[in-house]
């Protein structure tokens, strides 16, 4: 007989009223989903054979909180600070969720990007404690039953990645698992999904990064990458028993490099409930600050020409999603991709060259650009001149490749050039904020992908929007898992895009910010699940449970939008019943 050794008890709309412990005495203080440290009550402590294990005062969660945070001040740089909160979840899940969401602004860069992409280089010597799942080639064949025997069976949301494209900064073997421990903090920091309904995985298959491979202190798979149909036999026996344990589950594919990335995700999209943030949720953070964007130069974005510097998973995924946006708004394809023009390390990307393809798709033929005659024309800036760009968008990793030449071009072609330097982390931006200010004299839309301090020009201070895809996968994945819905369709980003920059103040708009603050990350994932849940009711691909929950929202609209306010996980200790 299976011995439980705990149960969330739910309520009538799924939100979380309290749990019954089946364990004991010290065992109590080993699961940090359930553990209160010194929080635990005299009543608590007595019941569940605590007396002796703690000391006697009685902390309330503010106390535990001051004084987390005190420790955090002390500590002598951010990935210090990574680890300690790390430490901290793996002790008490509610009481790092207290400590993030007291100033998500300043935690999210230590939690999420940069600090994360250090944690993930120096994955091998930072190990404390096991974490999530890892997959590789000796183990796979035993996936299924891994996953049975994970301590959390309720799962509502999975972060998987194969190591490859980790931030920026490549090829992480099997170093990537912290960027999915930090994206499921962000679901639920912003959607409020409760840390026991997500689960980080790591496809550890081999690496070809040779540093790695020649650290005799590696934790990982000590081989070379595997490739083609090794791959994929590899990736089919995850997913399938995957889907086996968590039919009803989202899967979150997280730096997947480049073509692999649209492979996977194409390969699987009806097979699991599934989405690819690099592509999908960057295309749709993109778009709501393009949208933004448009409030401030009160024009259309039919009148305006796109350049993505940077032809990758997160660059195409951008271009594709401003595309689908300029079809929405009354263009044809043809038209549309008329007006996108994609660039790689070899210039606009044409049609004549052997291409990967994803990048096929706004391929260019160079026999209707009159200004490429050679190979030597086929030049950043000068694309951005002859073809009158007015939306820059950077997702290069070429740090200060928006020089102020390339800025003064697009200032030439516009009024207010849109300038997004999106690549990360921050020491791989395209161009910092001080100078697109400065050589747009003030007239420059900029917003970043890692976050930068403000910005002060004649005399004012302006806030940089980050456009960080916490707005987007967080709402996305709760509206996803509420709703029930079977796939994962692509108008639900385009409804997440137009619902975080409708959240843009009138002020900000004025000020001509793109995105909205920060702080908002809870407000904004509200309402971008209530759009996506929205309209997977209206595309009819839903389930009428919840993936986690026994409420049914019979498809009316109402009732799922109450689900979602109702099922948000707060940061606060739950009764022991």
């Amino acid at each position: 007989m299976e011995i439980k050794h705990y149960e969330f008890k739910y309520g009538e709309y799924g939100e979380t009223l309290g749990v019954q412990i089946n364990l004991r005495g010290f065992d109590v203080l080993r699961f940090n989903n359930i553990n209160k440290d010194t929080g635990f009550t005299i009543d608590e402590r007595h019941k569940l054979k605590l007396n002796g294990f703690l000391p006697p005062r009685v902390k309330t969660i503010e106390d535990q909180l001051q004084a987390s945070l005190d420790i955090i001040e002390k500590k002598v740089n951010d990935i210090e600070k990574f680890i300690y909160i790390r430490s901290l979840y793996d002790r008490n899940v509610v009481l790092a969720h207290a400590v993030i969401a007291s100033n998500i602004t300043k935690f999210l860069p230590i939690i999420y990007t940069p600090t994360v992409g250090l944690a993930c280089q120096q994955y091998s010597k930072l190990f404390r404690g096991a974490n999530g799942i890892h997959f590789y080639p000796e183990n796979i064949e035993y996936a299924e039953y891994i996953l049975r025997n994970y301590t959390d069976q309720d799962i509502g949301i999975a972060v998987v990645t194969d190591n490859q494209g980790i931030l920026g900064i490549g090829d992480q073997g099997a170093g990537g698992i912290p960027i999915c421990l930090g994206k499921l903090m962000l679901y639920t920091q912003g959607a409020g999904i409760a840390p026991w309904h997500g689960i980080p995985i790591s496809l550890d298959v081999g690496t070809d990064n040779e540093e790695l491979l020649n650290d005799p202190g590696y934790l990982g798979w000590r081989h070379k990458r595997l490739k083609g149909e090794e791959y994929y036999a590899f990736l089919e026996k995850f997913v399938t028993a995957f889907k086996n344990n968590f039919p009803h589950a989202l899967c979150q594919w997280e730096d997947f490099s480049k073509q692999t990335a649209f492979t996977v995700r194409d390969k699987y999209l009806k097979k699991l409930i599934s989405f690819n943030d690099d592509i999908q949720g960057t295309g749709s953070v993109a778009l709501a600050g393009i949208l933004a964007a448009m409030k401030v130069k009160k024009e259309k974005m039919m009148g305006q020409t796109y350049l993505v510097h940077g032809a990758g998973a997160g660059g195409i995924g951008i271009a594709d999603q401003i595309l689908t946006e300029l079809m929405e708004q009354g263009l044809n394809e043809k038209d549309a991709q008329a007006r996108i023009f994609t660039l790689d390390s070899k210039g606009v990307v044409t049609s004549d060259r052997e291409l990967e393809p994803y990048k096929v798709k706004f391929a260019k033929n160079p026999k209707t650009i009159a200004w490429l005659k050679s190979p030597e024309d086929n030049t950043l800036i000068n694309t951005i001149k002859n073809e009158k760009v007015t939306v820059l968008i950077g997702t290069s990793g070429q740090a200060g490749c928006f020089t102020k030449q390339i800025i003064k071009a697009v200032g030439e072609n516009t009024d207010r050039p849109v300038i997004l330097p999106l690549s990360n982390p921050t020491e791989r931006a395209e161009a910092l904020p001080k100078d697109v200010y400065e050589w747009t004299d003030g007239k420059g839309l900029v917003a970043t992908g890692s976050p930068f301090d403000p910005v002060s020009y004649n005399g004012r201070e302006y806030r940089i929007g980050q456009m960080n895809n916490a707005f987007v996968f967080p709402g996305v994945g709760l509206g996803v898992v509420v709703s029930g819905a079977s796939e994962v369709l692509p108008v639900f980003f385009s409804a997440a895009a137009h619902a975080v920059a409708e959240f843009i103040s009138e002020q900000d708009i004025k000020d001509g910010i793109l995105c909205p603050h920060l702080d908002q990350l809870r407000q904004v994932s509200l309402e971008v699940a209530k759009r996506v849940g929205a309209e997977a009711i209206k595309a009819n691909v839903t389930q009428k449970d919840c993936a986690f929950s026994k409420f049914k929202h019979n498809n009316d609209p109402e009732r799922l939008n109450i689900l979602v306010d109702k099922i948000r996980w707060e940061p606060r200790y739950l009764d022991q019943i």
